[in-house]
């Protein structure tokens, strides 16, 4: 199969490029080096080629408060890349399955987080805008497959984790934050201060088993919206206690800052449509991932923002 791949040298990119690989496929990547998608132009010398899938990860978005300072900036520049895509997929790539990747911050808090409330309800304020892109490419996806007869798949994620995160000094997701203050407080730096309370919760998914997942689906369903999550949430605290048990720190000398930003206190996937689907789905335990995330991490050391 010969296909392409948007925000292919990123986190979860650089998994999928890698497992498609492994599959025989032959991967064509972009990414913000070598295709600004904010624009239609890096599109059209592929518009000759016949590509049989087009995962489409490209986004403008970090973790933290990234989001709560560029609003703005976000609204424009991911509405720019998905037109840009979708349009491209359209005119010149009709034949082929778009695969896109969502966010779990589109879901209402107050609602069940199910496929079927993707639309409804109102994101959390501080994510409100880039949330509201990813609405927006499930909507556009979907006018476009009724229209035109095309073939999509809209995915959701829980936050991923595991080795090979970013090293260029963004901001972190909590998981890796949490791994990259406990082990500096281990070798002597400063204590470690999490930001909130630590009683709120969250959902990881191990990439390796996200990357699973997507594959499989992409080649079983069709015009579609499905979660991609464990399952189960724990707390920040939870997630300290497992990480300290495995680098051997005591997490009674954590500091918590209930002043910072921490987002919404709880969030975790219903899987059950993903469960019908990949009845036979294994993932990774929590403390293998974490294992090797620590593991990665120790030799990576990836800067913080």
């Amino acid at each position: 199969m010969r296909i392409l791949v948007t925000g292919g040298t990123g986190f979860l990119g650089t998994a999928l490029v890698r497992r498609l690989r492994a599959d025989g496929c032959t991967v064509t990547v972009l990414s913000s080096r070598n295709a600004d998608l904010t624009a239609h132009r890096p599109l059209v010398e592929y518009n000759g080629e016949r590509f049989d899938a087009i995962y489409h990860l490209a986004a403008w978005t970090q973790a933290g408060d990234f989001c709560l300072r560029h609003p703005g900036e976000q609204w424009i520049r991911n509405q720019q890349i998905n037109t840009a895509v979708l349009d491209w997929w359209h005119r010149h790539q009709p034949h082929a399955k778009l695969v896109a990747m969502g966010t779990s911050c589109s879901y209402a808090p107050e609602l069940p987080l199910v496929e079927e409330q993707y639309l409804s309800g109102t994101p959390i304020d501080s994510l409100y805008s880039y949330a509201m892109t990813k609405r927006m490419l499930l909507v556009g996806l979907r006018a476009l497959a009724s229209q035109f007869g095309l073939r999509y798949l809209y995915l959701v994620p829980s936050t991923l984790y595991g080795p090979g995160y970013h090293t260029d000094g963004r901001q972190m997701h909590f998981i890796f934050d949490l791994i990259r203050k406990l082990l500096a407080a281990r070798v002597g730096g400063p204590a470690a201060t999490l930001w909130g309370d630590g009683h709120q919760k969250r959902e990881l998914v191990y990439v390796d088993d996200f990357v699973n997942a997507a594959v499989r689906l992409a080649a079983a369903v069709d015009n579609d919206i499905v979660n991609i999550g464990s399952g189960e949430e724990h707390s920040i605290r939870d997630f300290a206690r497992a990480i300290c048990e495995l680098i051997d720190y005591d997490p009674a000398r954590i500091e918590y800052d209930a002043s910072k930003y921490v987002g919404a206190r709880s969030k975790v996937l219903d899987v059950s449509k993903l469960a019908r689907l990949l009845p036979d789905r294994a993932g990774t335990s929590l403390q293998d991932g974490l294992r090797a995330t620590i593991e990665w991490f120790k030799l990576a050391k990836p800067q913080a923002a």
